[in-house]
């Protein structure tokens, strides 16, 4: 059933409105639908609106609060004004996400703890959700985006002061919080705690000095962290501080770390595993790309029956080079695009298990681009001249490139000319990696299929950094703020990813879906209203997809 008006045309060229609940019926003479009139309201300038809004409160009793009335609504004819529209489909599921995972819940009887009771949850997810919806300092946080780009009452409350406190209280409970969030997040999703990916990257600091002295908070020591060192950003001169981060297969994160900017990735392991000893995890397995091979890794990982899967730094071990892919042996195919080899090294105590693998589409990739390259190099050699007096610049210059030089060879008379055997060793290479293992348990294929979703972390990586997240600039200077910092990105990164499983999607593609939900404040008669626009098919559609319900039509009236 459904209210309907109709229109009729009087002989004087008026038209008279009138309103009549309706309702569709199939017609089987006509083989159609046609609409059934059950009662006829009357004029719409003679409506009694009040008997329709106590209708329309009846049916909401009926329906236990599923629907919002408005205490006032707009005759034909009056004029509205509408203030503003802010988003707020990210905030309503971010909070929803928030809630189902149990983070507020934690955050809350942590809060409770305490002898003077602050709303750090309420502050805390503030920050997070905008760094889910447009990431910026916590003072244009507090002063911008809060008050004007959002619809967000809950938030308008806060002061700057309360969002610097929570990241306080973050940094004194952390390591419960984390252990708590993750182990209520694993059991929503079933996460496959097993696997445990870990990888490192480095954030720079846009200033000109390092961190020289430790610092101290509540009896809590805190290395120097801003020190400048290896970045895998390019940004040597720049301090920076070495973030952790391990995540199960799926991408949930599992625990974050903080290390000083000069820290070396094989340095960190024994640390994880330590932190990680607590959590009962099973059987966890550690992956870890090149730069987490080292002699004293494997140890510290092996220690206590850890397990491990690293990639090995091709270029750079003897043996990988010599031993395991020079070894003859039938790949087996495990994917349309992944195929692996078992190769044993040795025995005893010095037995290697290395696992070869190809990835059929990255080795396309690299042909396509080394024939693209060469082709270019072959001109490149046409147009040098000997007897030119810039052809000896020129070939040094060839020589040492790094996209060129290892192609090249000299020929007779010091002619440069393309080498024939780098060129076929670089075809066996095309799209191959090698991995090392000590869990004889795992097949080749299992080993294969866990270093491939290393993927995952290395684009959470890159979300964080560069994409979404932006986890800098990070304006703060002292250490636990710092911390506490890179805490609310992976906690943003949280309800990401679980979105992302829920409803199958990018949160990019999510977001722009989400912005469709607007909340619009007006003026009428004197009343101002608040209300959500009507939800979209789409927005609707991901809605249902996340498993939450969408924000109420009615949100707030002031007369």
């Amino acid at each position: 059933m459904y209210l309907r008006m109709t229109r009729r045309r009087n002989r004087d060229g008026s038209v008279v409105e009138y309103y009549q609940l309706a309702e569709t019926r199939w017609d089987p003479e006509k083989r159609r639908p046609t609409a059934h009139i059950i009662h006829n309201f009357g004029r719409a300038d003679a409506l009694d609106r009040e008997a329709l809004l106590r209708l329309a409160r009846s049916i909401s009793r009926v329906c236990q609060g599923g629907l919002e009335v408005p205490e006032a609504v707009a005759p034909p004819g009056e004029a509205i004004e509408i203030e503003w529209a802010r988003p707020l489909g990210v905030v309503h599921v971010a909070r929803a996400l928030w809630e189902e995972l149990g983070i507020g819940e934690v955050l809350r009887s942590f809060e409770r703890r305490r002898s003077r009771r602050a709303p750090h949850e309420l502050a805390l997810f503030t920050m997070v959700a905008n760094r889910l919806a447009e990431p910026l300092s916590k003072l244009a946080c507090h002063e911008h985006w809060v008050p004007e780009q959002v619809y967000f009452p809950e938030a308008e409350g806060l002061t700057l002061e309360q969002l610097y406190f929570a990241l306080d209280f973050l940094d004194t409970h952390i390591e419960a919080i984390e252990r708590e969030i993750f182990f209520r997040t694993a059991d929503l999703f079933r996460a496959d705690v097993d696997l445990i990916f870990w990888d490192t990257t480095s954030v720079y600091f846009e200033v000109d000095d390092e961190d020289e002295a430790p610092q101290t908070r509540r009896g809590k020591t805190l290395p120097p962290l801003r020190k400048r060192g290896h970045s895998k950003e390019g940004r040597e001169r720049d301090p920076q501080v070495v973030v952790g981060l391990a995540l199960t297969r799926d991408g949930l994160p599992v625990r974050s770390w903080v290390f000083p900017g000069n820290t070396v990735d094989a340095t960190t392991v024994t640390q994880v595993k330590e932190s990680l000893r607590g959590w009962k995890l099973g059987r966890a397995i550690f992956v870890g790309d090149a730069g987490m091979d080292s002699e004293e890794n494997r140890r510290a990982l092996a220690k206590g029956l850890g397990h491990y899967i690293l990639a090995m730094p091709m270029g750079k071990l003897m043996e990988v080079q010599e031993e395991v892919l020079s070894r003859a042996g039938r790949f087996h195919r495990v994917t349309d695009s992944l195929e692996v080899k078992e190769v044993v090294v040795g025995d005893g105590e010095r037995r290697r298990r290395y696992i070869v693998c190809r990835n059929l589409q990255e080795a396309e990739r690299q042909r396509r681009h080394r024939e693209a390259l060469l082709a270019e190099l072959r001109q490149e050699l046409a147009r040098l001249d000997p007897q030119a007096p810039e052809h000896a610049k020129r070939a040094c210059e060839l020589v040492a490139s790094k996209r060129y030089g290892r192609y090249l060879s000299r020929g007779p008379g010091g002619r440069l000319a393309l080498d024939p055997d780098a060129v076929k060793h670089a075809e066996r290479m095309d799209g191959k990696y090698v991995l090392l293992t000590n869990d004889d348990t795992l097949t080749p294929e299992d080993v294969g299929l866990g270093y491939k979703a290393m993927m995952i972390i290395e684009a959470c990586f890159r979300r964080m950094k560069t994409t979404g997240l932006r986890i800098r600039p990070i304006y703060h200077w002292t250490a636990h703020r710092i911390v506490s910092h890179v805490k609310l990105c992976v906690l943003a990164l949280l309800l990401e990813r679980a979105a992302e499983i829920r409803a199958g999607d990018t949160w990019r593609n999510l977001c722009f879906t989400l912005e469709e939900i607007k909340a619009v404040r007006y003026r009428v008669q004197g009343t101002t209203i608040v209300q959500t626009t009507r939800l979209t098919a789409r927005a609707a559609a991901v809605l249902k997809k996340l498993g939450i319900s969408p924000p109420k039509r009615l949100l707030a009236v002031e007369r």
